[in-house]
């Protein structure tokens, strides 16, 4: 298998697609192992700017657990071996 060059376009993308399927898992596997459920929020506030022309409203949000935690260390993985 041919090695991909590494760049952080690719990283990121891996990191958000490991944490969507993370957090898929967690949540059909809630019932069975109820652990991979357990969850903490973290980010900013939205905050706005108004400038009467526009208005402007910059926020992020974090849901973070167990299972998405899971799906970024696999997707470090997978970046690791290209």
């Amino acid at each position: 298998m041919a090695k991909v060059q590494k760049s952080m376009g690719i990283l990121i993308v891996l990191l958000i697609i490991g944490s969507v399927f993370g957090t898929f898992i967690g949540e059909m596997f809630k019932d069975i192992l109820p652990f991979l459920n357990y969850s903490q929020s973290i980010g900013l506030k939205p905050a706005t700017l108004d400038l009467a022309a526009i208005t402007v409203t910059l926020g992020i949000t974090l849901n973070l657990n167990i299972a998405t935690i899971i799906g970024f260390f696999i997707a470090l993985f997978i970046y690791s071996r290209l």
